[in-house]
């Protein structure tokens, strides 16, 4: 607090005169600040688009770009950090003909909007952007939905107005989830990305966004800030976005869908088990490898959940068919490849697999009415996959007990 307190000390100084002296502003009366915007990239980590402010300045020179998105990735424990959301993202500072250059080579669009300010509040917010830039204070704890690269901006630009205040909804609700705005971003070419986001997502995500809170994604800040005004005086805080570059990226190739790949393994798997159950298969293999992949995927949405920080990792309903009750069904299958003439252990199997059962046909109804969270479509024929095989097993466990091998 009392660094903050002896810069703030200083700036005033710095800005202020003797006494009956006109206050001397760090920029000239020209000085302009402007909304940059970057349209999504091919690599996974710029799919969701990105935010920096501009600050021009030609009488002092000054022509540079704020991004509050800046990581390193020879941070160490880097993916563990990632995983936990302890990783620490800053703002850096470049000059605009560098960042130009950096998204020229990218070949990603950027638009800019003109922020129609006072000197005094362009003033403020280059001021505070400095202050921000700080070694002390330029590293902050990072969260895609709440915190990030777009969300910065948006509140810093709140912070510079000057007895003004923008007209900004934080109690409305749009009929958007966090994770459909996020889909926006991941169209037809990345179904697999977007179906790794759905398993790692939260039920917390699958409720009504405000206005304020779908500011989180660039792209639609961006499309807010062409008709945001401020109240009262009614006048608008940006002028229309203009694309300063144009999109030269590679177009990508559309992906195999997962909800076609896993309703393929599911007839197929099906039409194994139909004639397993003629034929006398016991396919234990099959139900080892199906039941491991879920227990496995169990312990990742686990450790979001319960060992990291990430807000919207909590209260993951994909643990009701990516459950770690498939370690026991697996084990058992596993033992049960020898023998499964023990009444008991084939009575704790029931139990178990008709708990997993009851929450693989909850997910089914879920997926139904959209609550409590959204599923991926791809999930269905996971679950009815996984159902039909347990049920198999259920069957042979009742009819091959007495003869000692299921």
């Amino acid at each position: 607090m009392k660094k903050i307190l002896t810069i703030l000390v200083t700036l005033s100084v710095a800005l202020t005169g003797a006494k009956g002296q006109e206050t001397r502003l760090p920029l000239s009366p020209t000085a302009w600040a402007g909304l940059l915007t970057c349209e999504p990239s091919n690599e996974l980590y710029t799919s969701f688009s990105h935010s920096a402010l501009h600050i021009c300045d030609t009488a002092t020179g000054i022509d540079v770009v704020y991004n509050y998105g800046t990581f390193d990735f020879a941070t160490p424990h880097f993916v563990w950090k990632f995983a936990t959301r302890t990783l620490d993202y800053c703002i850096s500072r470049e000059s605009y003909r560098s960042f130009i250059n950096d998204y020229t080579h990218q070949r990603r669009a950027v638009w800019e909007q003109r922020l129609m300010l006072s000197q005094q509040e362009v003033c403020n917010l280059f001021l505070m952007l400095e202050f921000n830039y700080q070694p002390d204070y330029r590293w902050y704890r990072y969260d895609f939905f709440r915190d990030n690269c777009a969300t910065r901006i948006r509140d810093i630009i709140c912070k510079s107005l000057d007895h003004r205040e923008i007209a900004y909804r934080t109690d409305d609700r749009t009929g958007k989830s966090y994770r459909e705005i996020v889909y926006s971003t991941n169209e037809k070419t990345k179904l697999w990305w977007r179906l790794a986001i759905d398993m790692a997502l939260g039920a917390r995500c699958d409720r009504d966004c405000s206005t304020w809170e779908r500011a989180f994604l660039p792209m639609e800040m961006m499309r807010q800030f062409d008709t945001l005004k401020t109240k009262g005086s009614g006048e608008r805080i940006a002028a229309p976005a203009v694309k300063l570059l144009e999109d030269r990226r590679e177009p990508l190739r559309m992906s195999v869908s997962p909800t076609i790949t896993f309703w393929l393994i599911f007839f197929a798997v099906a039409v194994l088990s139909i004639a397993g159950r003629k034929k006398g298969w016991t396919l234990g293999w099959l139900d080892i490898a199906l039941f491991l992949v879920p227990a496995m995927l169990s312990l990742v949405a686990m450790f979001l959940w319960f060992c990291s920080a990430h807000w919207c990792a909590k209260w993951n309903l994909n643990l009701m068919w990516a459950s770690p009750l498939f370690f026991y069904l697996a084990g058992a299958r596993i033992r049960w490849r020898k023998t499964c003439d023990e009444r008991g252990q084939a009575t704790a199997y029931r139990i178990v697999a008709f708990i997993q059962i009851a929450m693989l046909l909850a997910v089914i109804g879920m997926m139904a009415t959209g609550w409590p969270q959204q599923f991926n479509r791809a999930i269905l024929p996971i679950a009815l996959t996984l159902f039909t095989r347990i049920i198999s097993t259920i069957a042979c466990v009742n009819r091959k007990q007495i003869e000692g091998r299921c």
